[in-house]
């Protein structure tokens, strides 16, 4: 076991009735915690293993969500808890072709983000190549299966889950039987990883992947997912039959494997979303329960709030609360107020107050809260809003063509040289021609997208009202790697974060707290605001969290409902569009492919008209914040 002194708290875990759970599920309240649990069983593994026959074998994925897994086990290695000196590991899988110090080879990802930063001898390293000639795949693919044979197989595997169901690249379709071969990427698949790639055109179209039963002799399996994007394939593979549709439900055949999820991931497993359904364990009939099963029922049967009875109770699932409060009446009463009172115009905004937003990239702010802005402006608040990126990587390259054709042809009535404007213009753009996608800009192309983004986002601040000088642009160091994997959140980070505070001694602070931002941006700039409050001297500022580009809080989800007009919800949407760079097509358009501007007007009519339905005061747009707790 890990020395105790370096161990951390085994993280709390989400216990309640898994009837429907055909896997053995963990659910932790924070991502973070996944990363502890499972780096302690793989510490486990490697210790048993070692002791008992010289070397431990693993199994290791790649993407966004093992990342944590291994910024813990280099910390444990650091730290003196764990050797790797006589650990073997297969990876899952490689794009093909795929050379490997290509910015998007797996081979990269491994070595820089765990193998170069632990006592791992390079021969114990094996990756499936994505440079072996295509006559010769097969063959390397039966030498992949035998080097697991050889080395005993393996101990443990760490596999994630993509939004089709694969683990691996075994995408629908594949059979139970199928052994390590190359694989032709699924179309979501491909259009998933486009962000990386910077457009889906450039993702290849094939991969090397081990099979479901190479997965499956694995002696031990853990499957890990974060963030609502896969709830709905996670809900799939734990409660739904086994499928060659969805790889992942294969693991149900398995007598260790277990699954490792966050909360968003978990959402639609039942006894999440609608644990009353269940026959057996109890409920715990929270305000906070009451509310979600009064609103489930309500939009189950089609009724308002007020207007439910005993009998809609009865009929679905739900007598238990109904015996509670001896009628209907009271428990309708209850939900409808604590809904209601949730609901704050302008007058019942906070007025006169010191307000900070942070908007972790340039245009966050507009799109999540672009009615609230307004308002608070309205109110009198002194309101500093901080882009804690550049988001300078999510600037197309024929952006960057425009504005230097604007700057050359603007040269002599701005009182510029023009010749040098000239050169540079060419230099710039030989720079962007000789390079291939998703390779990193030249150091002045990255300053001139940022630059970008800066004019748009005060551009945008205008068109709710709120001068330039509300603008601060942080561009914290981790961020600043011209790709889209980005660095670990460091102490640089926390201490310009920390600054700000002390700058502004805000009374109300916004913050980004997206649970589906497919690159984690959301994230890393949640921890630094939250390590930055960890250290502020100050008073402890409210804090209200706001959803990101993907998603919206739920009713029963959110404590503040801020309605919006048609006019406001107009002049959002134009304050949207003053961000031109991620207009008509943007780089990450995540898992939603309309425009930013048309998931924003859907989704606030959307809370409006819900609201509605249930019930309450009927509003043209609704925005909903959540109030961070202590």
């Amino acid at each position: 076991m890990a020395k105790a002194a370096a161990r951390r708290a085994l993280p709390p875990t989400i216990e309640s009735s898994r009837d429907r759970e055909r896997l053995r599920t963990v659910v932790f309240p924070e991502h973070e915690d996944l990363a502890i649990a499972v780096a302690d069983r793989i510490v486990e593994i490697i210790q048993r293993e070692t002791r008992a026959k010289g070397r431990a074998v693993l199994g290791l994925a790649t993407g966004s969500t093992p990342l944590g897994v291994y910024e813990e086990l280099i910390r444990r290695h650091q730290a003196g808890d764990v050797d790797f000196s006589r650990v073997v590991t297969f990876n899952l899988d490689e794009y093909y072709p795929m050379a490997p110090d290509s910015t998007h080879s797996y081979h990269r990802y491994m070595w820089e983000n765990f193998f170069a930063l632990v006592n791992i001898a390079k021969e114990n390293v094996h990756i499936p190549d994505g440079t072996i000639p295509r006559e010769r795949v097969v063959e390397a693919c039966a030498a992949y299966e035998e080097a697991i044979r050889a080395a005993g197989g393996i101990d443990f595997q760490l596999l994630g889950i993509g939004k089709t169901g694969h683990i691996g690249f075994n995408e629908p379709g594949s059979d139970a039987s199928s052994r390590t071969r190359i694989v032709t990427l699924d179309t979501l698949t491909r259009r998933d990883a486009a962000a990386d790639f910077f457009g889906v055109e450039n993702v290849p179209r094939e991969a090397i992947t081990m099979g479901v039963a190479t997965i499956l002799d694995a002696r031990e399996i853990a499957l890990m997912a974060t963030g609502e994007h896969k709830a709905g394939i996670v809900a799939r593979a734990v409660e739904g039959e086994i499928s060659p549709d969805v790889a992942a439900t294969f693991l149900q055949r398995h007598p260790s494997a277990s699954v490792y999820l966050d909360l968003p991931a978990a959402a639609e497993l039942t006894r999440i979303k609608t644990p009353w359904v269940l026959e057996s364990g109890g409920v715990d009939w929270t305000p906070a329960m009451v509310e979600r099963s009064v609103v489930w029922l309500a939009e189950r049967s089609g009724k308002a709030v007020l207007k439910l009875a005993a009998r809609d109770y009865a009929e679905n699932h739900l007598s238990p609360l109904l015996a509670r409060a001896g009628a209907a009446g009271p428990i309708n009463g209850q939900v409808f107020n604590r809904l209601r009172d949730k609901i704050r115009g302008r007058a019942k905004l906070p007025a006169h107050e010191r307000v900070l937003v942070f908007s972790p990239h340039p245009d966050d702010d507009v799109i999540s809260m672009g009615g609230i802005l307004r308002k608070l402006w309205e109110n009198e608040n002194q309101i500093v809003v901080a882009y804690m990126t550049s988001g300078n990587i999510a600037v197309f390259d024929h952006d960057v063509a425009r504005h230097l054709d604007f700057v050359e042809r603007a040269a002599k009535s701005l009182g510029l040289d023009a010749a040098a404007v000239t050169r540079a213009r060419a230099t710039i753009s030989a720079g962007i021609e000789q390079k291939a996608p998703g390779d990193v800009d030249i150091p002045v192309v990255q300053n001139l997208k940022k630059f970008i983004r800066e004019s748009e986002a005060i551009a945008a601040l205008a068109a709710v009202g709120i001068p330039p000088s509300a603008a601060r642009f942080l561009d914290l160091p981790f961020y600043q790697t011209g790709e889209v994997r980005k660095r670990p959140l460091s102490e640089d980070d926390i201490a310009i974060v920390l600054r700000l505070f002390d700058e502004v001694r805000p009374d109300l602070v916004f913050v980004a707290g997206d649970l589906s931002d497919p690159h984690g941006t959301h994230r890393t700039c949640k921890a630094a605001v939250e390590r930055a409050l960890e250290r502020y001297k100050g008073q402890q500022p409210e804090v209200w969290l706001y959803r990101g580009a993907w998603q919206e809080w739920s009713l029963t989800e959110a404590d503040v409902l801020v309605p919006l007009s048609q006019d406001e919800l107009h002049a959002k949407i134009l304050a949207i569009f003053r961000h031109q760079s991620q207009k008509d097509t943007a780089p990450f358009p995540g898992y939603d492919e309309r425009e930013f501007w048309q998931r924003v007007e859907a989704r606030n009519l959307e809370t409006a008209a819900r609201a509605d339905r249930l019930g309450l005061p009927e509003y043209y747009a609704m925005e909903a914040y959540v109030i961070q707790r202590a």
